[in-house]
């Protein structure tokens, strides 16, 4: 009796275990074009937006909240003269995203539909789609936070060129949000407790130093002294607010200064802005007692260290609400698209941006059909609280189960979530890089059991082997 057993060639398994990513893809790329479509030109923000925007056209190492590492992006944009433009680039960017969160998580034996869902937030997500269309340093922050633990994770074995070039993924994201200075440090750390050797850990170590020094020195020669930032005092000084007793404290008089005064907000991040602060309140620009903000920082954490524990662990519990909470109260937690035009203000920044960057820089404006979509499709397509709960909470059964892949996505996807909170504020946006490397975390409690092998002592004729259940097996 004849049979005519048909064979799929594993090429052809392979391309039909990625078309349920691909149309996800489609449909997220339709999505952004979409956005595009209803909100002219892009969302701009007084005055981050336009101080990136003028730092792209005049490149200076900033003495305040804004490195150097987005303004480089929108320099290299800047031949075209359009925000537009930059928007555009920036969606490419969220799919991109994508496309490696999905790639590195197939490449660690992750199931097709599970290595699909672990996107779905970032690609759907309204939160992402508002940020990418906005000027901010957040979707790149966002892609370099998810390259860097991809490039660690891409093979079982790190090689040195992975670490160094993981390396530089991150020190270019401490250049874009110095969040990630502390995540790199947190990095080596888990790196050495899984032993990936010295090599690998001194080219990481390498890697990511040289530029950080190389932009501290340019820094020094514009500010004066070898830093990366001259607001981590300032902004840490801000997360003591909330706490700090100087009766307990007890600081010298100089550093006396800073106690607080009186002055109440309702979060910790206003008292950077606050006239009224203790801070505010001394000559000159609050930038320039950075020094001495750290120190009145540090002496308070250290005098009240239950205190300052209490506050981040309130802070960071905002994330995990169902209803999004304002954090300050002055913001728009989520739901922020919204239909109208809104005008820029008068500002001689603005001017100057128009004239140099795009002169088509104008208010935002919805437009209908697009814009009424994306309105209504926000409120459903919002990544709730609990539910990030419950990714981390998987997250963390993945790094206890699968130590060797998950524990580093992880912890970096923990040390994004506290870090800002710990050095100054809770935000809202700032948790939106947490979710795809905490999605990749979570898909590693997922394991596909690999295709068996097909060997006999001889080749089929169509050249690739058959039969034998106890010959090893190969992983995809």
């Amino acid at each position: 009796m004849l049979t005519d057993t048909r064979v799929a060639l594993p090429s052809q398994r392979r391309l039909a275990d990625h078309r349920f990513f691909a149309a996800l893809l489609l449909l997220a790329a339709a999505l952004r074009v979409v956005t595009m479509l209803g909100y002219r030109p892009v969302t701009l923000y007084w005055y981050d937006s336009f101080t990136y925007l003028d730092t792209a056209v005049h490149p200076a190492p900033s003495a305040t909240f804004h490195p150097i590492g987005y303004p480089l992006l929108l320099r290299a944009l800047l031949p075209f003269h359009s925000v537009e433009l930059v928007a555009a680039v920036q969606h490419a960017i969220g799919l991109s995203t994508g496309i490696l969160l999905y790639a590195v998580l197939r490449r660690r034996s992750a199931p097709g539909w599970v290595a699909a869902s672990a996107t779905v937030p970032l690609l759907f997500d309204a939160s992402f789609l508002r940020l990418e269309h906005a000027v901010l340093s957040d979707t790149q922050f966002i892609f370099l936070v998810v390259a860097g633990p991809a490039m660690l994770m891409w093979s079982p074995r790190l090689s040195v060129r992975a670490a160094a070039g993981a390396g530089l993924l991150f020190a270019t994201a401490a250049l874009t949000r110095t969040i990630a200075l502390p995540l790199l440090l947190l990095i080596v750390l888990v790196l050495a407790v899984r032993r990936v050797g010295w090599r690998p850990l001194a080219a990481l170590v390498l890697a990511g130093s040289l530029p950080l020094a190389g932009y501290a020195a340019w820094y020094a020669q514009h500010h004066g002294r070898f830093a990366i930032s001259g607001a981590d005092g300032v902004a840490l000084w801000a997360r003591t607010m909330t706490f700090a007793d100087c009766a307990r404290i007890q600081p010298p008089p100089d550093v006396a200064r800073l106690c607080p005064n009186g002055t109440k907000v309702d979060a910790a991040s206003e008292y950077v802005w606050a006239p009224g602060a203790s801070l505010n309140s001394l000559p000159g620009d609050r930038f320039t007692h950075n020094d001495l903000a750290r120190s009145f920082a540090i002496d308070a954490i250290l005098a009240q260290p239950l205190d300052y524990l209490a506050e981040v662990v309130r802070d960071t519990a905002i994330a995990f609400s169902w209803t999004p909470i304002p954090h300050p109260d002055r913001t728009t937690p989520a739901f922020g698209f919204s239909g109208g035009h809104g005008e820029l203000p008068d500002q001689p920044l603005i001017d100057k941006v128009k004239r140099e960057y795009d002169p088509a820089i104008r208010g935002l404006s919805s437009v209908s059909p697009y814009a009424d979509f994306l309105i209504a499709y926000q409120y459903a397509a919002y990544l709730r609280g609990p539910f990030l709960g419950l990714i981390l909470l998987l997250g963390a059964v993945a790094a206890v189960r699968r130590p060797r892949v998950a524990l580093l996505p992880w912890a970096v996807a923990m040390g994004l979530l506290i870090g800002p909170v710990a050095v100054l504020d809770f935000d809202h946006r700032y948790v939106l890089p947490v979710i795809p490397v905490a999605c990749l975390a979570a898909a590693l409690a997922f394991h596909r059991r690999p295709w068996p092998a097909r060997h006999t002592h001889g080749r089929g004729r169509h050249g690739f082997s058959v039969g034998c259940p106890s010959c090893p097996e190969y992983v995809f």
